[in-house]
């Protein structure tokens, strides 16, 4: 038996001194001594006594060394959990104890915080800083740079993700080798990757897109990465003419477009530019495409499943939208009560069943049977259609699901016609509880640059378009809304904060 993620991404480079990560300061590390730098992490781990299908656990910035952490697992055999850089110790607690991680790797600043969590967890904690010090780099130079890659099928775990968790309990989602390997293969087809291309990679590591989509990719290409610890304005516009593509967030792209050095010129070499995580708003799909002469690709994925559907390279890239299903993977547009698959333009929930889709949260078998299907098809929680020309448009998660006076309101449909108004940038709808209707209909809008929206025009333009049910009954502005890491929205955040705003009748 052999180790397919392995064998594929990391095992078919050895030797090579070919470039791998290009750093901010101009060094470039090669595919051997990336290689060579995971080889000597695994020998830590097998000495500190992981066996394959332990997991282990890292908190530490994006750096070299934090990416040699996943090759080392890989190769050991060792199911992998990255965890956002943000998470408190409290949060990081549950983690670890929930996963039951063998070792616990932070950053050097935080080992006084975090050596109570680990010692409450049964975990080893091993330091490793951004600078690529810390314990576990000490340990590691006394280790061979050779080692001999465990076996593994594609059935057996390679990483767990835990979901963000903004109802209810983190859950961690099992990822297999035939998940991450599949979707990788399938991506570097789609989307046209070889040896020759070089990619802008200022996503963090902790996530599905930089790690799985991103960092898998380039490997099975073969193609260098130029490894940005995070997202720069002038590190990204500085660097650019050296990349051939870019995967971000959408705020990557508007920020690109706030800055005047970014131009058409600037990007003449780039052949691809990729976004998810979060929904693209059509206006900057515009602007840059006017701006560059490039249309952004928008694709879509989630934590359970990697990615599961693209726009095309070749072919229309639709604004508003995230393409076709990716090939070997089924998507269908259901109703949330009965399962029963719904006709084209129809809204739903959305199901996929593929090669990407995930084994099941870890000790939650209740949780994993409603939502994994027994044949295969997996219950997003996203809600969506499927126009009439086979693309997927996504309107909102099943939670964020408006029900007032007993109609189904989809928030995108109101946000829709908010950001289309004079002076707005953005929006975010949410139902805040209400005595009468359940719910009721809120809006949030923050202003473009300079720009001061009328609300009352707003509100007319809502009545002239959406059925009365539909109309906020309140539009209140925000200079920003609420995002996660990955630029993802946090309605939960803002139902929160504005929760007794109808505590009566009005």
């Amino acid at each position: 038996m052999t180790n397919p993620l392995f064998d594929h991404l990391f095992g078919r480079h050895d030797g090579q001194d070919t470039a791998f990560l290009i750093l901010p300061g101009g060094q470039t590390l090669t595919h051997a001594a990336f290689l060579a730098m995971a080889a000597r992490y695994a020998h830590v781990f097998v000495d500190l006594g992981l066996k394959p299908g332990d997991r282990l656990a890292l908190q530490v910035e994006k750096s070299p060394q934090a990416l040699a952490v996943y090759a080392a697992a890989v190769q050991a055999g060792i199911v992998f959990l990255p965890l956002n850089t943000g998470y408190t110790a409290s949060e990081l607690s549950y983690f670890v104890q929930n996963s039951g991680a063998g070792v616990l790797i932070c950053d050097p600043a935080n080992a006084g915080n975090l050596q109570p969590v680990a010692q409450a967890a049964g975990a080893h904690l091993e330091t490793l800083g951004a600078d690529g010090t810390g314990s576990l780099a000490d340990r590691a130079a006394r280790a061979p740079a050779q080692f001999e890659t465990v076996a593994r099928g594609g059935d057996d775990l390679a990483a767990f993700l835990y979901t963000s968790g903004t109802t209810g309990r983190s859950k961690g989602a099992m990822l297999t080798q035939t998940n991450l390997l599949s979707n990788a293969e399938t991506l570097v087809d789609l989307w046209r990757f070889t040896k020759d291309d070089v990619l802008l990679h200022a996503l963090p590591i902790f996530h599905t897109h930089g790690l799985f989509v991103a960092t898998n990719v380039m490997l099975l290409a073969g193609g260098p990465m130029i490894f940005l610890p995070k997202f720069d304005l002038d590190q990204m516009i500085a660097q650019m003419p050296q990349a051939t593509a870019m995967m971000g967030v959408p705020t990557f792209y508007t920020r690109l477009l706030d800055d005047a050095r970014f131009t058409g010129d600037l990007v003449r070499h780039m052949r691809l530019f990729v976004s998810g995580s979060a929904p693209l708003l059509a206006e900057t799909h515009t602007q840059f495409e006017t701006r560059t002469g490039h249309r952004i690709l928008e694709r879509y994925g989630m934590t359970e499943t990697n990615m599961n559907t693209s726009n095309p390279y070749d072919g229309a890239r639709r604004a508003g939208t995230v393409g076709m299903p990716l090939p070997g993977v089924a998507l269908k547009i259901t109703d949330p009560t009965t399962g029963v698959t719904l006709p084209d333009g129809d809204i739903g929930q959305i199901e996929v069943r593929g090669p990407n889709v995930f084994k099941g949260y870890w000790q939650m078998p209740e949780k994993t049977r409603e939502e994994l299907r027994a044949d295969g098809f997996f219950i997003t929680g996203d809600l969506g259609l499927i126009d009439d020309q086979g693309y997927v448009q996504i309107v909102g998660r099943n939670k964020d699901l408006i029900i007032s006076g007993g109609y189904n309101i989809y928030p995108k449909e109101i946000e829709t016609v908010l950001d289309d108004q004079p002076g707005v940038l953005e929006s975010a709808v949410v139902g805040l509880p209400h005595p009468d209707f359940g719910e009721t209909v809120v809006g949030f809008v923050v202003a473009a640059p300079g720009q001061s929206p009328d609300l009352d025009a707003m509100g007319s333009a809502v009545r002239e378009h959406l059925a009365r049910f539909k109309h906020p009954r309140r539009l209140i502005i925000l200079p920003e809304l609420p995002r996660n890491t990955m630029g993802k929205v946090q309605k939960n955040m803002l139902r929160q904060e504005y929760a007794a705003m109808f505590a009566g009748p009005d």
